[in-house]
């Protein structure tokens, strides 16, 4: 297999290079930055690229947009993603669309020098590798609910009047109800958007908030 591995770290590079040709791939092209990965794949066009999540130049995301392109400019080629942590959003978008040809591991299991090899061999063909941990936090993102899923669609409506700055008289014109029902319904929605009375807080605005960010 052909392999090109996007990694900043000099000893991890340098230690996954050796690890993959001990065990019989081609190491095709090695880099430390984003930029030169999308010049080093667009060269050699390899089976497969490795690539850590965090790269040069903002040592935030590069690597995770470089892999994305890849994907979009090479689809046959696989992507084996590497990352020091969980990161839930990028994972969630590298994960968005298809999952033929494409892996996602934290570091530390290139310590289990077999699992990692059957990861890069399997991605390689197409395959799937997603590190268990990953799997467990993205299942429990999609648990967790919006909170407006809570709210019935007569709320859902009332909310979005107050997010338009409508006041209660207003929204009563609005859907032909009385004021009486108006703050009935708020008061639901404050119940259910888990916003109880205090001094301290306005929870009207806080409502709208929690509209805004949905």
């Amino acid at each position: 297999m052909r392999i090109v591995i996007a990694e900043d770290s000099v000893l991890l590079r340098a230690g996954l290079t050796r690890l993959l040709a001990d065990a019989g791939e081609e190491v095709v092209g090695t880099v430390d930055n984003a930029d030169d990965l999308l010049t080093v794949v667009e060269r050699h066009q390899p089976d497969l690229a490795v690539v850590d999540v965090r790269m040069p130049p903002t040592h935030t995301d590069d690597g995770l947009r470089a892999a994305l392109q890849i994907r979009a400019r090479w689809p046959r080629i696989g992507i084996l993603v590497l990352s020091q942590y969980v990161e839930e959003t990028y994972a969630s978008e590298l994960l968005a669309d298809d999952t033929s040809g494409l892996g996602y591991l934290l570091k530390d299991r290139i310590a289990d020098v077999s699992e990692f090899l059957e990861a890069v061999r399997r991605v390689g063909a197409g395959g799937t590798a997603l590190d268990p941990e990953v799997v467990a936090q993205l299942l429990a993102r999609s648990r967790r609910r919006d909170p407006l899923d809570r709210l019935s669609p007569r709320e859902r409506e009332v909310l979005g009047l107050m997010a338009e700055g409508r006041s209660n008289a207003a929204i009563a014109r609005e859907l032909v109800v009385s004021e009486g029902a108006v703050e009935k319904h708020i008061s639901n929605i404050f119940m259910k958007l888990d916003l109880p009375p205090t001094e301290n807080d306005h929870r009207r605005v806080l409502a709208v908030l929690r509209w805004l960010e949905s």
